[in-house]
Parts: structure tokens; C-alpha cells; sequence
């Protein structure tokens, strides 16, 4: 994380809303971000890289009670603000156009960093559309995927509520994960409605905005927020959307970032199934349930999951293998529960979860209800 010094500078930058395209310019022209921030307006007027509202904005007497504001929430447990150049911020967020400079994060920030899905839909959903998203969340996050979405109603909300139930019915610690992409400063909740759900979130997973405390939801601020969706994500599935539906977006963002995007079908006779069979038409990928996702999704999963293992503990890929090949003594083909494997092998549970995600996308076990998996060959 950022010291405090460094992040009175970054929350400046932010405040005026300077964005990751101009720092290069900047650090160029002044030498370092901290040189930059000790400038006079003076020295910024004549350097010309910033636009007339943002050399007021970055002036402005009242931005040191701002960042005074923002350092004091992130002193609280479990709230942390993080800039562009800090190691927990996502890579894969830092590889798009335009990253936010800096995130607001509620809870667990490591899951940025986590292989994640993005399901997005329409507010307006209906009932089955709601449960194939509670459906496709569940059972995703039970394999180990993190679901990423916007914590608006509709198929945001039942994205975030199945990922949550994953592992509800075990006994052992493991849980399904999320995180929810924002429109508003952290402090508040939209739409209110949702505000035990983003609870949860924050206990379970994790909650970002790049927006400023105090922000409330404005109409532009959500189809920027959808490029942070994509972003994050390895992939975005779309779960019913009308044709003019904000989740077509997300799904275009996603293409600009060079993700995959999936579509469920729907009835022709539904206005929310038009967007996903636009989509589908355009070349996302019909799915009709999680494993097609897996599948689509294996080469890029296990090349995530292999680098987060030599990351922790030095092993390479042969030992990831070796280690998945060892837990699979344990599946046999009755179906076998996450409690019983951790007494079975006694491996940490986050272990355990990484190397099911590696066995399934091999096709050597299947996940069933209930955190219980069996074996296939």
C-alpha cells in the first residue's frame, strides 16, 4: 500500500480527475508523480497537460479535507484505497486503456487478484432469468471462480446472492467469493434495497468504486463503471438483456479488452433474450451451462492458477500437476464433500479448491450439489 504522503498525492490527482493516460505526460514533464504534486499551478499552467477544469480542480483549497476524508476511511479495518502503482492493484484491470487510478475496496483487496467471471444482465429480469444467474454464480464460484458484478437489481443481485450460497452447505470455511463493481463512493448503497446484500459482500468478498466518498449514483457514472467489470474479469456472461440494456456495455468493453464474452439464449419471443442473441450473433459464445464456460475458459484458468501457485510457494507447474494427481486418490466415484477431503488429505482448504478447479477443467471429477464432487475417469 501506498504511505501517506504518496497517497495525498495520488487522491489529488484524483479528485481532478486526472486519468491513467495523462500520467506518463506528467511524470515525463515534472520527473516523478511527488515532483509533480510539489509543482506551483504556475508550472502546471505552462506544462499544459491538463485541461482548464482540471488545473482548477487540482487547486481547489478544498480537496485537503477531501483526501483528509478519504485517508481516514481507509485507516478502518478492512477499507483500503489503492493506486495504480500499488502491488495489490489487479493486473489484469491494470492491462485495459484506461485504469481507474485509484480504488476504493471494502473488504478482501487479494480477490482482486483472483480469477474472476463477470455475470451482468438486465435490472428488469425475469424469474428464470434470475435463477440461471444464481444457477451459473453457484456453481462457478463453487469451483473456484470469483463472480464479478455491478450489485444493481436483477441479475446482478442474483449473480452476487449464488456465488455467496456456494459452499453454504458445507461445514468447512470454504465459501464462494464476489466482488461488486460500484457506481457511487463507497459509503453509500445504490439501490438501497441492496444494502444487506453489499453487507455480505463485504464480509464474503470484497466491494470497489473509483468514485469519491460521498458520490452519489449518477447516469454516466455506470457505463464507465462497466469497463471495471470487464476488466477485472477473465471473462463477462450475459444473462438477459434487451437490445438498448447497459449489460451490452460491459459485454462490448470486455471484447475491447480482449475477454471473452458468453451469452445464455432465451425465448425469441422475449424482448430481455434479443441482446444476448445479438450478442451471440456478433460471435459471443452460446452457453447453456457452467462447464461451457470452463471449458471455453480452461487454458486461461490454468494459466492463472499455476502462476498464483508459484507466486505462493515457489513450485512450478509439474508440482501444481503432481499436486492435483494426489488429491484425486481421494474422489472416487461416489461423491465425495469438501469436509471429507480436508480430513482426507490435510490440505489447506484454499488447497484443496484450487486443485478441483484444475481437476475439473481436466475432466477428472465433476462438481456436484451440495459441495460434492465425484470422479469421472
Amino acid at each position: 500500500m501506498s504511505d501517506l504522503d504518496n497517497m495525498h498525492d495520488w487522491l489529488l490527482l484524483h479528485f481532478a480527475r486526472i486519468n491513467a493516460k495523462q500520467l506518463p505526460q506528467i511524470t515525463s514533464y515534472f520527473g516523478s508523480i511527488s515532483q509533480a504534486m510539489a509543482a506551483s499551478q504556475a508550472s502546471w499552467q505552462s506544462s499544459q497537460l491538463l485541461k482548464p477544469k482540471q488545473l482548477e480542480r487540482l487547486f481547489d483549497s478544498e480537496n485537503n479535507v477531501l483526501v483528509a476524508e478519504a485517508v481516514a476511511w481507509s485507516q478502518q479495518p478492512e477499507q483500503t484505497i489503492l493506486t495504480l502503482k500499488d502491488a495489490a492493484y489487479p493486473e489484469l484491470l491494470k492491462r485495459i486503456s484506461d485504469p481507474p487510478i485509484l480504488l476504493y475496496v471494502r473488504g478482501d483487496v487479494s480477490l482482486l487478484s483472483e480469477p474472476q467471471l463477470a455475470i451482468v444482465g438486465s435490472r428488469n429480469a425475469s424469474k428464470q432469468g434470475r435463477l440461471t444467474a444464481m444457477d451459473f454464480a453457484q456453481y462457478l464460484a463453487s469451483v473456484g471462480l470469483t463472480i464479478t458484478s455491478g450489485l444493481a437489481s436483477g441479475i446482478d443481485k442474483a449473480a452476487h446472492e449464488g456465488a455467496l450460497q456456494a459452499g453454504a452447505s458445507s461445514s468447512q470455511a470454504l465459501q464462494g467469493t464476489t466482488v461488486a463493481v460500484v457506481a457511487t463512493g463507497l459509503d453509500r448503497v445504490y439501490p438501497a434495497a441492496n444494502r444487506e446484500l453489499a453487507r455480505q459482500i463485504a464480509n464474503q468478498g470484497v466491494l470497489v468504486s473509483e468514485y469519491p466518498l460521498g458520490s452519489k449514483p449518477m447516469a454516466h457514472f455506470f457505463p464507465q463503471r462497466n469497463r471495471i467489470i470487464s476488466g477485472l474479469s477473465v471473462g463477462t456472461l450475459v444473462v438477459e438483456a434487451a437490445l438498448k440494456s447497459g449489460s451490452l456495455i460491459t459485454a462490448r468493453t470486455a471484447l475491447e479488452q480482449d475477454r471473452e464474452v458468453f451469452a445464455v439464449p432465451g425465448s425469441i419471443n422475449s424482448p430481455q433474450a434479443k441482446g444476448c442473441h445479438q450478442l451471440i450473433r456478433q460471435g459471443a459464445k452460446l452457453v447453456e451451462s457452467g462447464q461451457d464456460i470452463l471449458e471455453e475458459l480452461s487454458a486461461i484458468l490454468q494459466l492463472s492458477l499455476n502462476d498464483t501457485s508459484a507466486e505462493q510457494d515457489g513450485s512450478n507447474e509439474k508440482d501444481v500437476v503432481a499436486e492435483s494427481s494426489s488429491l484425486l486418490q481421494y474422489i472416487e466415484f461416489e461423491p465425495i464433500g469438501l469436509d471429507e477431503l480436508v480430513v482426507l488429505s490435510k490440505l489447506p482448504v484454499s488447497d484443496i479448491q484450487s486443485q478441483l478447479l484444475m481437476l475439473e477443467l481436466e475432466g477428472s471429477v465433476e462438481a456436484l450439489s451440495a459441495g460434492r464432487w465425484r470422479r469421472l475417469n
